[in-house]
């Protein structure tokens, strides 16, 4: 049985820069800036034309990183303490990315006790808010169901039956073998995991549906008249969350078992950065990527998508790294217009959306074999070393910290600077580093290296400098994906206004999980701030 211990709290967000807003030289700080957006011309048609913004303070961008910026410790009963910072910033005007994050712990009676599970979730909305939102409130709780359900499956429990006892009379029967819980099976708490999203988003497409089919009475039924319910009160909060669509990235630590589970739906990404010690002392972080982003330049899911269409699909069901040249994500949750089969579509448009003035868009051109996407999670496992409550190190090595992030995280920085930048963070760093110079101050060494499955276009130089002044290693990661020490081009990418915004940013979310101190290795170098010449 699971007991809900505290409630989620916050997540984070981060954006990267165009490299042509990195470079320029200006004599005196300049006021305004110009940029390339895509506007309606007098065609009607969308063309792309130059316009000039204010450049905003950086206070004002400072605060606006900050404003959702949280840290927080927990030490818990068994003795160990965990440490995450979450934050997020938008691009979309509201944003469309989300997050949630819980622990939960193991009642007395459960025989794996103590322990907990933390659950850490960000989730990346696309075609609007409401899938996100949605997941972010109930994502969690489906997972924990499902973990419950296996805690409390007969199966788990050796049976005596009658059989044995009497036999047990007769001769000495071997000590029974006393099967472990099935939660500390990996393979049965990956299935249980998958279950639990792919559960969530049949449940997400079946509501309309079902909504539909109550609502029409025995005369309906033989008529075949399809009723208005546009103003019914689940209209759009049923709708709405099935056409919208979000990818989901969660973390799972049983700590009971010391096991780490990441599930990922879609193209947002984990990475974990591994403490080793060296002979000379310095000791380096190994870079582990716990997932793979899930979209049509990922080989293995552009061969399983081909393998679930016919023949004469494979030429097109995937284009440009896209789900018929549209969709990016090869899984999702939502997105009804890539998994209802055309009629339903139409169907479900009519009943609840025309009446509203907000008609769904029409499939793609190619539609023709729905599903085109899953909410399928890929579920990695991981174990976990953890310190003794005595607080004396484990003699393994140890896994220091996470980082869970929306790919507008990763369109802007790879894993290694990602892993650089929150190691020197977490050794001591303060001021402002040259890119060039980090990789000698905190050593990496790469690991588990994932699949890269974005189309990278703005991804930073080895020019400029990389700021380390926020407390926050949410915010931390923010404001270097943005520009980092270089100040102008930090204010530039930040002020351009929504919804031209995206164009060069997306909404991110961050959340970064310690469970150790991380100051194994004492920083070298410790630099002034620049001071500001805008």
């Amino acid at each position: 049985m699971l007991r809900r211990v505290w409630k989620p709290v916050a997540a984070t967000v981060v954006v990267g820069t165009p490299a042509y807003l990195y470079y320029q030289s200006y004599s005196r700080a300049p006021s305004t800036f110009e940029v390339s957006v895509k506007v309606r011309g007098p065609s009607g048609k969308s063309e792309m034309a130059n316009r000039t913004f204010s450049l905003l303070p950086m206070k004002e961008l400072e605060a606006r990183i900050r404003q959702n910026a949280i840290s927080e410790t927990y030490v818990r009963p068994d003795g160990f303490t965990w440490k995450y910072t979450t934050a997020n910033l938008s691009s979309n005007d509201p944003i469309e990315d989300a997050f949630a994050n819980e622990v939960v712990g193991r009642d007395d009676s459960d025989p794996s006790a103590p322990g907990d599970y933390l659950f850490f979730a960000v989730m990346d909305g696309h075609g609007g808010f409401e899938t996100s939102r949605l997941l972010s409130r109930v994502l969690i709780k489906g997972v924990a169901l499902e973990l419950t359900n296996l805690l409390n499956d007969p199966r788990a429990v050796p049976q005596s039956g009658l059989l044995d006892r009497v036999r047990s009379l007769l001769w000495r029967l071997p000590a029974p073998i006393v099967k472990a819980p099935l939660d500390a099976d990996p393979r049965r708490v990956s299935q249980a995991i998958e279950q639990a999203f792919t559960k969530l988003d049949t449940e997400l497409l079946n509501t309309p549906l079902r909504i539909l089919a109550n609502s029409i009475n025995q005369e309906g039924w033989k008529t075949k008249k399809l009723p208005d319910l546009s103003q019914h009160p689940l209209a759009l909060q049923s709708m709405l969350p099935a056409i919208s669509g979000s990818c989901a990235l969660m973390a799972i630590f049983d700590t009971a078992h010391r096991d780490l589970y990441v599930a990922c739906t879609g193209d947002s990404r984990a990475v974990a950065g591994v403490w080793e010690s060296s002979p000379d002392g310095k000791g380096q972080w190994r870079i582990e990527v716990l997932s793979e982003d899930q979209t049509g330049r990922n080989p293995s899911e552009l061969a399983r998508i081909r393998s679930e269409h016919p023949k004469e699909e494979e030429g097109y069901v995937i284009r440009e790294g896209r789900i018929l040249g549209g969709l990016e994500p090869s899984r999702a949750f939502g997105d009804a217009r890539y998994k209802w089969p055309r009629p339903v579509q139409e169907t479900l448009n009519e009943v609840f959306m025309v009446g509203n003035g907000m008609p769904m868009r029409n499939p793609p051109p190619l539609f023709k074999t729905p599903p085109y996407v899953t909410a399928r999670p890929v579920v990695t496992h991981r174990k976990m070393t953890l310190p003794s409550p005595s607080g004396s190190e484990p003699s393994e090595k140890a896994t220091r910290f996470l980082v869970l992030a929306t790919d507008g995280l990763w369109d802007q920085l790879s894993n290694e600077e990602v892993v650089s930048l929150v190691g020197g963070h977490l050794s001591g760093l303060k001021g402002t580093v040259p890119k060039s110079e980090l990789p000698n101050i905190v050593l990496t060494t790469s690991g588990s290296a994932g699949v890269d499955g974005k189309n990278h276009k703005n991804l930073n130089k080895e020019e400029g400098s990389w700021a380390f002044t926020d407390d926050n290693l949410s915010a931390h990661l923010i404001r270097n994906a943005f520009g980092g020490g270089d100040q102008l081009a930090f204010r530039r990418i930040l002020s351009i206004p929504a919804p031209h915004s995206r164009r060069y940013r997306d909404d991110v979310t961050v959340t970064v999980v310690c469970w150790e101190d991380g100051n194994e290795a004492q920083a070298k170098i410790v630099t002034e701030k620049l001071k500001s010449k805008l």
